[in-house]
């Protein structure tokens, strides 16, 4: 029964330190009105007290009028009542002796307090016991303060009383500005000076009229009380007059809060809107706490709290588990388009109701919250999705390992981190008999196969070094950290770590010989390993593969598990001088080294919008070569600098042909990555435009993705140098390379080319039309255009038009042809401007 009576009266609801004030302000209240009615404890005549008895109860009156013409002001989470008890404080102390005024406000306070919990108010007993109290309080203090400078009760009205009746009257608005504070920070439900000012700050021209109306009370009494009769109804019109104040004031202070707390939800992570949301909750709403339930996309749901101690919590519900019960709470459903996306449920401080204009508020609060929610899941799932693209472009899809291009780009990173006098290995592993296990048991088991054997790699591979997947049943393994042994001599073809680097191969072949079970045969892997080992300034990583490729193949025509390169066995190194000296010769000859060209159409219009020129070596002796002879062994000698001048020179030479016949089509040269690192560049580009009158936004110079790997300045400079005379950049094979994304956001590139390997698989393969399709709506958000290689199909071409993309070229339209027979083709593309392409070949042939 106690305990239903506590809960009822609000009691137990509060911290125990509020308690303790509430306690405090009503025994000082009682103990003032004690006091007061002690110093009056001699009994008027009977014709002084019957008038007292009237003068006491029109105070009693007025003070209930007063506090029953309340006005509300929002400050902070909670909403404070203003009445007109400095005009009824005035009054009294003007009408009845000093020692009965704190009792008859008190009488009063309480006669109004309880009209209004019957009425409307909905707060605990406690809270209005709380506020009468400390009314009466105040009201003790206002004597003390007004006493102290004159005798008010039943004095002519002078300047120096009515001085003392306005200090009596700001007194007790002081005094009560300040138990109000008091008790909101002592809850929790705000801070004591923000309060104190916005209470003081809310009210300066109630208190003004206060006090003023309360002066002409007295004035007219003494006068003439038939005046009297008008008071009701300046009353009523001040007080219309300054609800309307105060409703315009507090309507501009939401709509300003509001207008700051919607802009805090621009948080781009679902933890920074609800943090922003439920502050902003509690500055915009008279609530205790605010709380926001999170529904994900995936199902899951997400707790957010805030409570008074400014602290949030969180908390993953589990499924079916409801929200808490909570019978002061307003809940607002949030969604957008329809879709749920949570619910923002406020607890009312005390007692308090939302207005109508409040719950207008609450409406565009939740859908902006809602909005700002949705927002942040997308920008969740764009972060997910870029992160497992990311993963994806460096990772084999099956073994979780880091892919070939991953290794390289990683690997060349690795080895310049390096001395260059530093020591390193790279082991490339073949399974043997692999093709038998396919055939034999099924894809399935191939690859269970190749995903044991990476684990066991993986369990063997330490800590700085690179396990990849190359592709098929090839797997990779970069030592960086080789220490230097001397059990064998340091010869050229077998350096001092080239023992380490074999014994590990050979400890990673027995690893994997451990029989183990595959779709329920037992099998014992074995594997064929190359080895090569060079200083980390001697080879990139491609020229380690080849090497150790070519060590692999020796351990499988050998028989053995582990073979070790030598360069004396190395075909593509003996022949690499004689090469270089006949490029010296091809450089001079005027008809050795050629270019084919292969024009690029607008899938839309058919009309031309480039030519690839692509380099081949008219060997006298070898016959026609492509670039995959002769390109690498250029790029790793110093004929690199005139070979790239030559081939910019005869491509600027066929465009200002072209253009002599009114063709103005850019032309693309493909750039080394070496090639960025002679600053000398730009500088020979500008004077071939210039010797050829080329205007430089015809010429298109196209880079990998991998030069960005390096950190070199130079690279930087040269394509900034490139750039600033108006050549354009393309980027070539977009997408295999090891992060597209970060190349992008470091180079500003003209236009994207679509690897053939994706478009090739683009029909049977979603990963491979998923990237086309991304980076064809990369490309239109940031304003290039895509070209996409290798067309072979009227069913690429299609699908890719469908996607969007503006330009294609491939074997589909033409095939490269030599330059003489490309300009008439380019005249035939510009004057019909078709729709229609007709290829140079049957598809399929």
């Amino acid at each position: 029964m106690i305990r239903r009576l506590l809960a009822w009266a609000g009691v137990s609801t509060l911290p125990r330190r509020c308690l303790a004030l509430f306690a405090a302000v009503a025994v000082a209240a009682a103990f003032a009105a004690l006091v007061g009615l002690r110093s009056v404890l001699v009994p008027p005549a009977p014709e002084a007290l019957r008038s007292l008895v009237i003068r006491l109860a029109v105070v009693v009156a007025l003070t209930a009028v007063a506090v029953l013409a309340r006005l509300r002001v929002r400050i902070g989470s909670r909403t404070l009542n203003v009445g007109w008890g400095e005009a009824a404080l005035i009054v009294g102390l003007w009408l009845v002796p000093a020692g009965w005024l704190p009792t008859a406000m008190l009488a009063g306070a309480t006669l109004g307090g309880l009209l209004l919990a019957v009425v409307s108010d909905r707060r605990p007993p406690v809270h209005w016991l709380y506020m009468i109290t400390a009314f009466g309080l105040s009201a003790a203090a206002a004597v003390l303060v007004a006493r102290s400078i004159a005798e008010t009760h039943a004095a002519p009205l002078s300047p120096h009383v009515a001085a003392a009746l306005a200090a009596g009257a700001v007194t007790h608005i002081v005094c009560t500005g300040t138990l109000v504070a008091g008790a909101l920070a002592v809850e929790n439900l705000g801070g004591f000076w923000s309060v104190l000012l916005g209470a003081l700050r809310s009210t300066p021209l109630m208190a003004v009229g206060n006090v003023v109306l309360g002066l002409v009370v007295v004035a007219l009494d003494q006068i003439d009380r038939a005046w009297l009769v008008v008071v009701p109804f300046a009353l009523w019109l001040l007080h219309q007059t300054y609800a309307h104040r105060l409703r315009a004031d507090q309507e501009d202070r939401t709509w300003e809060a509001f207008a700051a707390v919607t802009g805090g939800l621009n948080q781009l992570d679902e933890r920074g809107v609800a943090d922003a949301g439920l502050r902003g909750a509690l500055a915009l709403f008279p609530a205790r706490h605010a709380e926001l339930e999170v529904r994900r996309q995936d199902g899951a749901r997400r707790r957010y709290r805030l409570d008074g101690d400014d602290r949030i919590v969180e908390q993953e519900l589990a499924p079916g588990q409801a929200a808490e019960a909570d019978g002061e709470s307003v809940v607002r459903a949030l969604a957008v388009n329809g879709q749920p996306v949570g619910d923002l449920r406020l607890g009312l401080a005390g007692g308090q109701q939302l207005a109508d204009r409040e719950r207008l508020v609450l409406s565009a609060f939740g859908d902006a919250l809602a909005a700002a929610l949705h927002d942040a899941a997308t920008h969740r799932e764009l972060r997910i999705m870029a992160a497992r693209s990311s993963y994806e472009a460096v990772h084999d899809p099956l073994t979780g390992l880091l892919n070939r291009s991953a290794l390289l780009a990683k690997g060349d990173t690795a080895l310049r981190m390096l001395e260059r006098d530093a020591n390193v290995a790279l082991l490339l592993l073949d399974i043997n008999q692999f093709k038998e296990v396919n055939d034999t048991l099924g894809h399935a088991a191939g690859d269970q196969l190749l995903v044991t054997t990476a684990a066991r790699l993986s369990g063997q591979a330490r800590p700085g070094e690179l396990l990849a997947r190359l592709g098929g049943d090839e797997f990779a393994l970069l030592l960086t950290a080789l220490p230097r042994m001397g059990q064998l001599p340091a010869l050229p073809e077998r350096p001092t770590a080239l023992p380490q680097a074999l014994r590990r191969a050979r400890q990673l072949a027995d690893q994997l010989a451990a029989p183990t079970e595959v779709a329920g045969v037992t099998l014992s892997v074995e594997a064929s390993i190359g080895v090569v080992v060079a200083p980390a300034g001697g080879a990139d990583m491609t020229e380690l593969l080849r090497r150790a490729d070519i060590a692999m193949y020796q351990a499988k025509e050998g028989g053995g598990a582990v073979a070790w390169y030598d360069s004396a066995r190395d075909a593509a190194s003996t022949d690499q001088l004689a090469l270089l000296a006949e490029m010296r010769e091809a450089l001079a000859a005027p008809d050795q080294i050629v270019l084919l060209l292969q024009p690029a159409v607008d899938l839309s219009t058919g009309e031309p919008t480039g030519v690839e020129a692509l380099v081949r070596w008219r060997h006298p002796r070898r016959g026609m070569l492509g670039p995959g002879d002769f390109v690498r062994a250029v790029e790793g000698s110093e004929l690199l600098a005139p070979f790239t001048r030559y081939v910019i020179d005869q491509a600027l030479r066929v465009n200002a042909e072209w253009a002599a016949e009114g063709i103005e089509v850019p032309i693309a040269v493909n750039l080394s990555a070496r090639s960025l690192l002679d600053p000398r560049l730009p500088a020979e580009i500008a004077e071939l435009l210039r010797r050829h009158r080329v205007p430089s936004h015809r010429l298109v110079m196209e880079i990998t993705e991998t030069v960005v790997m390096s950190e070199l300045e130079v690279i930087d400079e040269v394509l900034a140098g490139l750039r600033a005379m108006g050549v354009r950049l393309a980027v070539d094979d977009f997408g295999t390379g090891y992060s597209s994304l970060t190349f992008l956001t470091r180079i500003s590139v003209d236009e994207l080319k679509v690897d053939r390997t994706f478009v090739a698989k683009m029909a049977d393969s979603a990963q491979a039309a998923a990237i086309v399709r991304t980076t064809v709506e990369l490309a239109r958000e940031l304003g290039l255009r895509v070209v996409a290689e290798g067309v072979e199909t009227a069913d690429q071409r299609s699908a890719l038009a469908a996607l969007g993309c503006s330009a294609a070229q491939g074997y589909h339209f033409f095939k490269p042809m030599p330059a003489d027979k490309v300009g008439a083709v380019l005249r035939s593309l510009v004057d019909s401007a078709s729709a229609r392409i007709y290829p140079l070949r049957a598809d399929g042939a």
